[in-house]
């Protein structure tokens, strides 16, 4: 990397340490209680919300593993995202009520105080595993392996560099401190992104200009922009035609973005239900945008006649070969953005499942706020150290955004189950939901070695309906839960800028699947 890209580099890492410092400072470490440290305060504002979601979804999975997928697969990987935004207005409609009406700190208390303890525990360390096993390793791996390519730094050096810097700021100031530094990260994020497309396209106009680019690069790569796939196309088997978007990968959407804590944590830091559903219909409008600066330059890899030895490196080369001096700094800072954002909010989750539903509940119930912090502290820093052991052992995989989403969907299918009968259905008991957040992996495990040309997202979708069928198989037999409470309808209410706002981003989905279905 040169010299000016190098000092670009620098200064936003200094800005954004800069910023986390500055707001650390609000209070002593010591004087946080578990409000601040793990929800902000519920202070968080619409803005910040909206931020902060699109900061923790987007990283090296994203940009790197989705670019890798755009390479091999193409536009459908763009699905994703735009189903993505409809997912984000179905949760903040009817999750976020509820969520917030019952003032919850993590998804493992809703479902103790909807179901039992056995509930919690069982989805509390689910979740950690997957969080630690599969999330943070991936980022970590994803996020190295651009800067072996870029830098040459060899991996286990990239590794531990971005472990170090996410931790530095994110460890010690909580929720707070990360979301408003994805104010700042999602700025560097969208940004360098964009630039990043522009001048792929550019140099695709061959002197046109990016129009012409992207019309060298529809004619050069058409069979790249179909977002349904047919049986014949070697991708099918990841994104399954109109299954897709009828099928499996609602049951992955509505789990990431309304049951996943490491998401909605955001919205349950807001301070009101008014600010948690704007902020993530905000959120919903940046994803339109997203497959422009992570799917397409996947794309334009693969125009470009890019000499790769596997997918996911298509984004790194971008990255190394065709950027200028100066931009390049903008670009990789715009990535390392994405990648310790992600990787401060997955720490942030993961202490305080940790700390609130496991460590007050089995270790020190009487456990005092000062104590609860520094436990967050100390979950999240072995978290982290877990990962970088872990992160190395990725280097064989191609695709590696589809190996997250494959083993996450051992858990979500049985995990949206469980919430979506606690919200609504009268009669889920908690043996019920025991049995569905088992029965899912062992559901996902015997289809995927009985059927292996069952295409994974298929798989999901059909493993969701058994473990519902559990749910109510169970509920016809035990008694029903007393903690169930018919909501009020009242609690669903959405304003008039909300619901046209929603209307919006329909009517250009719908624009966007007619023009390249």
């Amino acid at each position: 990397m040169n010299t000016i890209d190098l000092i670009i580099f620098i200064a936003y890492c200094l800005l954004i340490l800069s910023v986390g410092l500055f707001v650390s400072r609000g209070k002593k470490g010591d004087e946080r209680d578990a409000g601040d440290y793990f929800l902000a305060g519920r202070g968080l504002a619409w803005w910040a919300i909206g931020a902060s979601i699109i900061a923790s979804n987007i990283s090296a999975e994203q940009f790197v593993g989705m670019s890798g997928s755009g390479y091999a697969i193409g536009l459908a990987m763009a699905t994703y995202e735009w189903i993505a935004a409809l997912g984000l207005i179905l949760v903040a409609k009817f999750f976020i009520p509820i969520f917030l009406e019952k003032k919850i700190f993590t998804m493992p208390q809703f479902l103790e105080e909807r179901f039992d303890k056995r509930v919690k525990t069982v989805m509390a360390v689910f979740w950690l595993a997957v969080f630690i096993f599969i999330n943070l390793t991936s980022i970590l791996y994803l996020g190295a392996l651009t800067i072996e390519k870029v830098m040459g730094i060899p991996m286990l050096y990239g590794i531990i560099g971005l472990a170090a810097f996410a931790g530095i700021y994110s460890i010690y100031g909580g929720l707070k401190v990360v979301a408003l530094t994805d104010v700042v990260q999602v700025v560097f994020l969208v940004g360098g992104g964009l630039v990043t497309t522009y001048i792929a396209l550019d140099l695709l106009g061959e002197g046109g200009g990016v129009y012409q680019g992207m019309v060298n690069l529809y004619g050069e790569a058409s069979d790249k922009f179909h977002l349904i796939l047919d049986k014949s196309h070697p991708g099918y088997k990841d994104l399954p035609g109109i299954s897709v978007i009828l099928g499996g990968l609602w049951v992955a959407n509505l789990y990431y973005w309304g049951c996943n804590q490491y998401i909605i944590q955001r919205a349950l830091a807001a301070k009101s239900v008014w600010e948690a559903q704007n902020g993530m219909l905000f959120s919903g409008f940046i994803k339109l945008f997203i497959p422009l600066l992570v799917v397409i330059p996947g794309i334009a890899a693969f125009a470009l006649e890019a000499p790769l030895e596997k997918s996911d490196e298509a984004y790194p080369w971008l990255l190394g070969n065709l950027l200028p001096v100066g931009v390049k700094g903008v670009a990789f800072a715009a990535l390392t953005a994405a990648i310790v954002s992600s990787l401060a909010s997955m720490m942030n989750s993961i202490s305080t499942i940790f700390t609130m539903d496991i460590y007050r509940s089995y270790f020190r119930k009487e456990a005092g706020q000062k104590e609860l912090v520094h436990t967050g502290r100390w979950a999240s820093f072995g978290s982290l150290l877990i990962a970088v052991l872990i992160a190395p052992m990725l280097s064989g995989l191609d695709q590696a955004f589809q190996y997250i989403q494959e083993f996450t969907g051992f858990v979500s299918p049985g995990a949206l189950s469980i919430f979506l009968a606690g919200f609504f259905y009268k009669r889920a008991t908690a043996n019920g939901a025991l049995a569905a957040a088992l029965g899912s992996f062992v559901f996902s495990f015997g289809l995927k070695f009985l059927f292996p040309g069952l295409p994974w997202m298929d798989r999901m979708g059909l493993v969701f309906l058994m473990c519902c069928a559990l749910i109510v198989l169970l509920g016809k037999k035990d008694q029903p839960a007393n903690a169930y409470t018919r909501h009020d309808p009242a609690l669903f209410h959405t304003g008039r800028m909300f619901n046209v706002m929603s209307v919006v981003i329909l009517a250009i989905l719908i624009g966007f699947y007619y023009f390249w279905w």
